[in-house]
């Protein structure tokens, strides 16, 4: 029978203060699909577009779902699901439509296919930190851009949720990332995760980040730039490219207007998740190479805080957009 279960839900764009908490209905698992109990909640940027009305498509209102990720436990399965079963440890993320199919809940029914499962060794917190962070660095800069063992890259905001995993899938391969952030704060702990240098771009900007690159790589620049910016600094970030590199955008925080850069030759890629992880193929490498860093330990997803309780998102939504953490911000239910 079906049961009802907390829900964080908006009934209009805005800020975090258009967030509710209700009680909605959850249906037994149509085939296909899996019902979780949820954990903890993983935080990302994409969610605050999309409660502000900003994000790539538009939520269905008059009352919207939110939310990507989620660790929690299998508590029922549909017909023809063979992969999951009652009691499993799991996380979510690929393919989920937030409108409809949004995480934050006590209860949850999704595809079977925006589950997978979690390494018995990994807690429910970092299970909700992990699969968004490590999967887009991992499409980014190996599938997409190509890094390589010795390769340098530069990770701007590299103190976010995925800079702070992107600088641990460079040092799995034996690339060397280079960390950009815009306060002295946070040196100390992209160090601490592998930064081989760390850049405070502070007042200097895209050009003096660039500059800085020419100076500890011996004019030579990196050979890929992964970039969640944009902007008007694109152009001349890329300065900091060796010939023949590779540009990888994969956010805008920047909303303002860019061009291209002209010293070429450079390859310019737009990375968005889905082109990986919307295939069966994408998702089972993204998912080896996740479950493969958990398991050993490799991987170390950086949490800046834990709110407690659903109550709290309004709160976790404002530290998010406030930008004073490093790492991801997780929910724990």
């Amino acid at each position: 029978m079906p049961t009802t279960a907390r829900t964080v839900l908006f009934h209009e764009i805005g800020g975090p203060e258009v967030l509710r908490v209700e009680d909605t209905a959850v249906p037994d698992p149509a085939p296909g699909q899996v019902a979780l109990r949820v954990e903890a909640l993983g935080l990302n940027r994409a969610e605050a577009l999309f409660r502000a009305g900003t994000y790539y498509y538009q939520p269905s209102l008059p009352a919207s779902r939110l939310g990507y990720e989620a660790a929690g436990l299998v508590t029922a399965v549909g017909e023809g699901v063979t992969e999951l079963a009652v009691g499993d440890p799991v996380l979510t993320g690929p393919g989920i439509e937030m409108s409809s199919q949004g995480v934050y809940a006590e209860q949850i029914v999704l595809p079977a296919t925006a589950v997978l499962r979690r390494p018995a060794t990994v807690d429910a917190v970092t299970g909700a930190a992990a699969w968004l962070t490590y999967t887009t660095a991992y499409g980014a800069l190996l599938e997409t851009a190509g890094l390589r063992p010795g390769d340098r890259v530069l990770i701007t905001g590299a103190s976010s949720g995925v800079g702070t995993a992107a600088i641990q899938v460079a040092r799995r391969i034996g690339a060397i990332p280079l960390a950009t952030t815009r306060t002295e704060a946070k040196r100390q702990r992209l160090l601490a995760l592998g930064a081989e240098d760390v850049i405070v771009s502070g007042e200097s900007g895209a050009e003096g980040v660039a500059k800085e690159v020419g100076r500890l790589t011996g004019g030579r620049g990196v050979e890929v730039i992964f970039d969640a910016i944009g902007g008007p600094g694109f152009r001349p970030l890329a300065g900091a490219l060796a010939p023949g590199g590779s540009l990888v955008v994969y956010g805008w925080l920047d909303p303002g207007p860019a061009e291209l850069p002209w010293n070429w030759p450079l390859t310019i890629h737009a990375y968005a998740n889905m082109a990986l992880t919307g295939s069966a193929d994408g998702r089972r490498r993204a998912a080896a190479f996740l479950d493969a860093g958990l398991t050993d330990g490799g991987f170390r997803p950086v949490v800046g805080e834990v709110f407690e309780g659903l109550d709290s998102i309004r709160d976790a939504h404002r530290l998010m957009e406030s930008n004073a953490h490093t790492g991801k911000i997780v929910v724990r239910i």
